[in-house]
């Protein structure tokens, strides 16, 4: 009838270590890049919206009625 017992001190531990470790993961992935990785998304970014600019039209100033 009785439940396992539980200490609240370790708990508490085992639940800082997972946040901890999930930050962690979180941080490689976002500044774990080299500054040559960094370069190249950024220069392909610059790629991909210059592509998506070329590709628009320009706005026509005279009315649509004429």
């Amino acid at each position: 009838m009785a439940g396992d017992v539980v200490n609240l001190r370790m708990a508490r531990k085992r639940k800082d270590r997972k946040d901890r470790e999930t930050k962690a993961e979180q941080n490689r992935i976002s500044f774990g890049r080299t500054k040559a990785e960094r370069q190249h998304t950024s220069a392909e970014n610059e790629r991909i919206a210059r592509l998506h600019d070329a590709g628009r039209r320009e706005a026509d100033d005279s009315p649509a009625g004429d």
